[in-house]
């Protein structure tokens, strides 16, 4: 059953499952540069935005440092 609140809790064991199995899928490589360094699971549809697949691995992608800010924008 999805949880409620609008930001993820790194603490949150199916969180953390997701994260290592979008890593693993992506063979711990950067989407967007191909590096293999400050990697990062990224939510294609935002954690907040679509409760139902916030644990889904194909809703995942894994981006460095850098890209991640240029995907988000922050």
């Amino acid at each position: 059953m999805p949880r409620k609140y609008s930001r993820h809790d790194s603490d949150d064991i199916l969180y953390k499952q997701w994260k290592s199995k979008v890593l693993r899928r992506d063979r711990g490589t950067c989407q967007m540069c191909g590096i293999k360094r400050r990697l990062q699971s990224h939510h294609i549809q935002r954690w907040v935005d679509a409760p139902d697949l916030r644990y889904e691995v194909n809703n995942g992608i894994t981006l460095c440092y850098d890209c991640h800010k240029k995907v988000t924008g922050q």
